[in-house]
C-alpha cells in the first residue's frame, strides 16, 4: 500500500503466470445457499475452474488448487482475499512448498483483485440474475456450461473480442 492509500499490484505476464480465485454467493429458489468457488488465470482471462456446492472449506480450495496445478501447472502467484479458506495456514504452507507466490488483496479493497471481480460480475449478469435454481445439481450444470461457453465462446473485448481460451491457444499453437 502506498502513501496516498492506491496499491502498486502484480501483473500478469504470461499464461499461468498469476491466477486469481474466491468465492460467489447465490440461492436455490427455496434459500438454500450456493457457494461458487471459482478460478481465472489473469494473463488470458480464461475460467480455470468453478466448484458449485454447498460448503467450502480450506481442504476444499487446496483440492481443488491441487487438481488445477496436475492439469495446467504451478503458477508463479495466486491472488485472493483473507478469507479463512485462503488464509489457512495449511493452505499457505502447501502454497508455499510448491513455491507459489500469494497475493492478498487488502480487506474491502476488491478492486485489487478486479480481473476475478469482473469475471464474477459476467457470470451474475449473463447467468445467476437470470436463472432461479432449484436444485443444487441443477446450478452445478447450469453454471459450468456457463464456464464452458465463457471460455470457448464469448469474445472478450481486451482480447481483440476473441474468446478467452481461443486466445490463450492461439498464443501456443506451433
Amino acid at each position: 500500500m502506498l502513501n496516498d492509500g492506491s496499491c502498486v499490484r502484480q501483473r500478469a505476464e504470461y499464461p499461468n503466470h498469476l491466477w486469481s480465485y474466491d468465492f460467489a454467493l447465490e440461492r436455490t429458489h427455496a434459500g438454500r445457499s450456493i457457494r461458487i468457488l471459482a478460478g481465472i488465470d489473469e494473463y488470458t482471462r480464461e475460467c480455470l475452474a468453478v466448484d458449485v456446492t454447498r460448503r467450502l472449506t480450506s481442504e476444499d480450495v487446496l483440492y481443488q488448487l491441487g487438481q488445477l496445478f496436475v492439469k495446467r501447472g504451478i503458477p508463479a502467484y495466486v491472488r485472493s482475499d483473507n478469507g479463512s479458506e485462503f488464509t489457512a495456514k495449511v493452505v499457505r504452507d502447501w502454497l508455499t512448498r510448491l513455491g507459489v507466490q500469494t497475493l492478498f488483496i487488502e480487506p474491502g479493497s476488491p478492486w485489487e483483485n478486479g480481473y476475478f471481480e469482473s469475471f464474477i460480475g459476467k457470470l451474475r449478469d449473463e447467468l445467476l440474475n437470470r436463472e432461479i435454481f432449484y436444485t443444487l445439481n441443477e446450478a452445478r450444470v447450469l453454471i459450468k456450461d456457463w464456464r464452458q461457453h465463457y471460455n470457448t465462446i464469448r469474445p472478450h473485448c481486451s482480447l481483440g473480442y476473441h474468446p478467452q481460451a481461443a486466445e490463450y491457444r492461439k498464443e501456443f499453437e506451433p
